[in-house]
């Protein structure tokens, strides 16, 4: 009985979340335009004859543009949990019967629900306009992306967990979410950068999610696929239990 609460509770929150996402179609605009003007304009326009594992750089950074959509997708929903809070949607839940976990399972997918769609767009229009995409390939690209999604989500629930003010979460997610970008290799190739920025790359979870897409869709990676996997995995991890840990306390929060 407990677990079909659980359950239920968890599917509520989803749907909620989907609801929200339907009704902002401005957010689903503007969501996809930044990574399309790095896609075509960057992509195409600024570095035609730049070739990068026999590769043109357009086909070489279009993993990364999909992964740059999901980093900014997923991360933005903390910024919902604040809207929660203010509107003291987050209480009414809060004194459901369903734990912290099912909650942050609830947020957590939904948001994820949300980054695939948009996600699946860009992919598509990349398979059309870009590289051509096998079956298995889209399989591989949607699992992956759902994995990283799952992680950045983490790290947005967390800082709106602890955030009191949009603004605040703003500042926050941008000194988060830029950096994680800039110094994965979305846009440039690792064995070509310095020492440092190798150094910080490999240390960045962001990184391992673009170079495992890009092993995926033109067969080309610095890391081993399974090494990439187990740092998204284990990163996942560490953030969902530290954003559970945020979610248990945020009612005694002033």
């Amino acid at each position: 009985m407990k677990n079909n609460i659980q359950i239920k509770g968890i599917k509520a929150i989803i749907m909620r979340e989907l609801i929200v996402f339907k009704r902002e179609k401005e957010r689903l605009i503007s969501s996809i335009i930044s990574p399309l003007l790095f896609l075509f304009v960057i992509g195409r326009s600024l570095n035609q004859d730049t070739v990068i594992a026999g590769q043109k750089y357009q086909v070489f950074i279009f993993p990364g543009i999909i992964a740059m959509n999901i980093l900014f997708t997923s991360i933005r929903y903390g910024l919902y949990l604040i809207w929660d809070k203010r509107f003291d949607f987050l209480k009414e839940v809060l004194v459901a019967p369903i734990s912290r976990t099912s909650l942050f399972l609830g947020k957590a997918l939904g948001g994820v629900s949300g980054a695939m769609i948009e996600m699946f767009i860009i992919l598509i229009i990349g398979h059309f306009f870009v590289v051509k995409l096998g079956f298995l390939q889209i399989l591989g690209v949607i699992a992956i992306s759902f994995l990283s999604s799952f992680m950045i989500v983490s790290i947005g629930l967390s800082i709106g967990g602890v955030m009191k003010t949009m603004e605040g979460f703003g500042l926050v997610m941008s000194f988060v979410t830029w950096p994680m970008f800039f110094f994965s290799n979305a846009l440039f190739e690792i064995k070509s950068a310095s020492s440092l920025i190798r150094i910080i790359s490999t240390i960045n979870p962001f990184t391992y999610c673009v170079d495992v897409l890009r092993k995926i869709t033109m067969n080309y990676s610095v890391f081993p696929v399974y090494l990439s996997v187990i740092n998204l995995l284990l990163w996942t991890f560490i953030l969902s239990f530290i954003t559970i840990k945020i979610f248990e306390k945020i009612d005694i929060q002033k």
